[in-house]
């Protein structure tokens, strides 16, 4: 059986050939691509945000939506450009185990495990002169 996309990958090579792209425009392309990765690590958000999320689902279960709406009563706005981003987000914490998700009626609820209540707890009651992190916590945990 030979390679479907065959035709395909002779024709992006005779129709592409001889093109290529300065030196400035591949560091542009390359840039625009680590910006737009940089939001899949913990790194790329604030520990408020992190926070903030991890304690709007400290006593339910909720879905993306009202997480979002809870953060914005609390004038967290890191989604207000962008709400599409706190499921990234969402989906960072889920793949971390410190929140999982669950299905019910249509709609994604989100939950803490017991991994991100600990964390959540660590975070409220450290002296913030220890200059430890939720994130650090975090990340700590995950190496």
């Amino acid at each position: 059986m030979g390679d479907p996309f065959y035709s395909l990958k002779n024709s992006f090579k005779k129709d592409f050939e001889g093109l290529s792209f300065s030196e400035e425009r591949k560091n542009a392309v390359k840039e625009t691509i680590r910006r737009k990765q940089s939001h899949l690590d913990l790194e790329y958000w604030k520990v408020e945000t992190l926070k903030n999320v991890l304690d709007s689902l400290k006593h339910e279960a909720k879905y993306g939506y009202d997480i979002s709406t809870q953060l914005f009563r609390k004038d967290e706005l890191s989604f207000k450009s962008n709400e599409g981003q706190i499921y990234t987000l969402l989906h960072l914490l889920e793949n971390k185990k410190i929140i999982t998700s669950k299905w019910m009626e249509d709609r994604k609820y989100y939950s803490l495990t017991t991994k991100g209540k600990k964390y959540l707890a660590a975070c409220e009651h450290r002296d913030s002169k220890q200059h430890a992190s939720l994130k650090y916590l975090i990340e700590e945990d995950s190496l």
